[in-house]
């Protein structure tokens, strides 16, 4: 299961932040899931629970917000949200670049 490797790393960065703030505790981590980030929320819950025991970050609630799929086209500049089959944009019919939707990553964290 790729979440728990998922869950380690964030519990990582949250250490280390942590340590470089002299914190004593981690109460929660904020992350960034884009829509194709593959990132299975509850696999992912389950994995940070386990990996957080006995760290300061035991009691850390962790949350997240999903971000939309969203392209941009090569010919008109448009900006929009998309689906993953969206290759041609609607307006013009040129190519569309992915610029959103695939972020994995902490937000913030809120320590004491």
């Amino acid at each position: 299961m790729h979440e728990m490797a998922i869950a380690e790393g964030i519990l990582d960065i949250a250490q280390s932040h942590a340590r470089t703030h002299e914190a004593q505790r981690i109460e929660r981590i904020h992350l960034l899931l884009g829509e194709l980030s593959g990132v299975e929320t509850e696999a992912l819950s389950l994995a940070f629970s386990s990996v957080i025991r006995g760290t300061i970050a035991e009691n850390a609630a962790l949350t997240w917000e999903r971000v939309p799929l969203t392209g941009r086209c090569h010919d008109c500049g448009r900006e929009r949200r998309i689906r993953p089959a969206d290759y041609l944009c609607p307006d013009c019919g040129g190519g569309m670049e992915i610029i959103g939707g695939r972020e994995m990553r902490v937000d913030y964290i809120e320590m004491e």
